[in-house]
């Protein structure tokens, strides 16, 4: 199973490829932007394997970034907890 994480693009660069640079708030990542050509600065998207495949909306993005917060909080506490 693969979780992904949303990514906001923060730059857009050439023509053929058209690559992004893609934030996601812990490191940025360049991402080619073949499968979602009308991507652009401030939308979200998905990155599979060094490609744009999927935009997002802010509101699926938040969710998503949301559900990421509560499943890193759950690995923070049960890695805190003495095993007995």
């Amino acid at each position: 199973m693969c979780l992904t994480v949303p990514g906001q693009i923060v730059s857009v660069e050439g023509t053929d490829p058209r690559l992004a640079r893609v934030d996601f708030g812990v490191a940025q990542r360049t991402a080619n932007l073949m499968y979602t050509p009308e991507a652009d600065v401030g939308d979200f998207v998905i990155v599979q394997a060094g490609f744009a495949i999927r935009i997002l909306t802010t509101a699926e993005a938040e969710e998503a970034l949301d559900y990421h917060r509560e499943l890193a909080a759950v690995a923070r506490e049960t890695s805190a907890t003495p095993s007995a």
